[in-house]
């Protein structure tokens, strides 16, 4: 049996995939919710939210994920951070999965990424768990129903948790996998209900096919003035550094808080929806994004919650400290309607430095911006892991290596490009602590933060008095109203001078070290601001 909206002439018996028990295609939220309670697959929360749960796997499987190597990827995927897999591999595993699948019921969502009618992807989910196509429909965005006749996938992700990969038979690693051929235009996810793979996924596709477009896939958030597009801002930033936290700003309209792109016309969201971490969420600091946490259909994952009242335990990270809501984009109130964006007039840099050393905000020339885009730097902190006992510092480069399937270097020209072409201004700022590293010192305030961030943002901070740091050689405001003198100096911020001294050299160096593997793939003006 089928059920649901689709385009006649393409159903999945149209792209071989036959012999399942019941389809649903496009079923929207209250439908997902439904059966995904019919089938025990989670339980109704407050404002009728889906608690659900992934079991052994709470967070992506980046050593899992591998690219077919075929002849027209050969020589533009990042092999290194990529694995390859052979095509017959591929195939193996994907007549094994076709037959699993044999019998059993799926859901199918036909959804766009990219907000941008010009340069969107239209992709097609086939998911076995009815609430993984609740979350991957609030994260992509959707078509109308009228747009669904004639829907046309470019790509198809077939996602089956119950699937266990042979790791000798389909040349993968372990009984998950995710496999991406670009040749076939398909991705096989098998062994895993984290329903993060679905949405990351996209992202690699849109990150490997926009390039050639000109256009600059960005791991970042982005918000505008109220009113004028024109002024964009866009952060990038890695997981604990405060993205979503400081792109929802209540006086700025948000356009995205993970995806985006940049093209000639401008910045546009992948997304229609956002997946919000929410361990220690407090109604206080973030009551937009807790408002989500009871808000019909958002999908509440790995959370703890009391069985007799069924409120949420926002600290109890004993399921994972990766606890997750993924809700659409119009839940925010101050959400962008269209998504879209002008050219960033201000690029924002996060990085968490838990080491102590780096200043709150820093103003960076194009050629020191694509230098800490390519570093894509901020730390691990003890306690966070098992073996962590003091700051470890995390080099992601372009903010999301995991995601990147071509050479960082042609991301970060493409960034330079574009800051040379429309004058942003770049800076980085640090959300991580003063006073002494992790341990020592104290958690950047937030309150200094937004005062930094709303003084570049107005272009009052381009006008004060800068100093160069004498570590890493970028521009470091002195004065900034209601934000102390102290704190823009980190090193008047320790007690111990020398000690402030040591670890600065300690962390030069690491930047130069990782670094260094760039070097023979940059301009030489990047290769000037190199430190160390």
């Amino acid at each position: 049996m089928t059920t649901g909206r689709v385009n006649p002439a393409h159903r999945l018996e149209n792209q071989g995939i036959t012999g399942l028990g019941n389809v649903y295609y496009n079923l929207i939220e209250p439908g997902l919710v439904e059966a995904s309670l019919q089938r025990g697959e989670g339980h109704l929360g407050l404002g009728g939210t889906l608690l659900v749960e992934t079991g052994k796997h709470t967070g992506r499987s980046p050593k899992d994920k591998f690219v077919v190597r075929t002849p027209e990827v050969e020589n533009t995927i990042w092999w290194e951070n990529n694995p390859p897999m052979e095509p017959a591999a591929f195939d193996r595993l994907h007549a094994d999965m076709l037959e699993h699948m044999k019998g059993g019921d799926y859901f199918v969502q036909d959804l766009y990424g990219g907000a941008d009618p010009a340069h969107r992807l239209d992709v097609r989910i086939v998911t076995e768990l009815a609430w993984h196509a609740l979350f991957v429909r609030h994260l992509l965005r959707r078509p109308s129903r009228d747009e669904l006749d004639g829907f046309l996938p470019e790509f198809t992700i077939v996602n089956c948790p119950t699937f266990k990969a042979d790791p000798k038979r389909h040349g993968c690693r372990s009984d998950t996998v995710i496999a991406l051929n670009f040749e076939k235009k398909l991705i096989l996810i098998g062994g895993s209900e984290y329903a993060g793979e679905n949405k990351k996924s996209v992202f690699t596709l849109l990150n490997y096919l926009l390039p050639e477009k000109g256009i600059m896939p960005m791991h970042c958030s982005a918000n505008h003035a109220p009113g004028n597009p024109v002024d964009t801002a866009i952060f990038f930033g890695l997981s604990g550094t405060g993205k979503t936290t400081l792109s929802a700003d209540p006086d700025r309209v948000l356009i995205g808080d993970d995806e985006h792109g940049w093209s000639d016309r401008g910045t546009f969201n992948f997304e229609g929806g956002c997946y919000a971490k929410t361990i220690h969420l407090s109604e206080e600091a973030e009551p937009e994004i807790y408002a989500t946490t009871r808000k019909f259909s958002t999908v509440i994952e790995n959370m703890v919650w009391d069985p007799d009242t069924m409120e949420l335990d926002f600290d109890d990270d004993s399921l994972t400290a990766n606890m997750r809501a993924a809700y659409p984009l119009d839940y925010i109130s101050n959400a962008s309607k269209t998504a879209l964006g002008g050219h960033p007039k201000n690029i924002i840099m996060l990085t968490c430095d838990a080491f102590g050393v780096l200043p709150p905000i820093a103003r960076l020339t194009p050629a020191q911006a694509m230098y800490h885009f390519l570093s894509g730097f901020t730390s691990k902190v003890a306690g966070t892991e098992r073996g962590v006992t003091e700051p470890e510092p995390t080099f992601s480069t372009c903010f999301g290596a995991p995601f990147m399937p071509r050479r960082p270097e042609e991301y970060g020209k493409l960034l330079q490009d574009k800051i040379a072409k429309h004058g942003a201004t770049c800076w980085l700022v640090n959300t991580g602590w003063t006073g002494g590293a992790y341990g020592v010192g104290e958690r950047m305030p937030i309150k200094a933060t937004r005062a930094l961030l709303t003084a570049a943002l107005d272009g009052s901070l381009s006008d004060t008095e800068f100093r160069k740091d004498a570590n890493f050689g970028f521009d470091v405001p002195r004065h900034v109203p209601d934000v102390p003198e102290v704190l823009l100096d980190p090193r008047r911020t320790w007690d111990d001078h020398a000690a402030y001294d040591a670890q600065a050299a300690k962390l030069v160096k690491m930047f130069a070290e990782n670094f260094a593997q760039y070097e023979a793939h940059i301009d030489d003006d990047v290769r000037a601001v190199a430190i160390g």
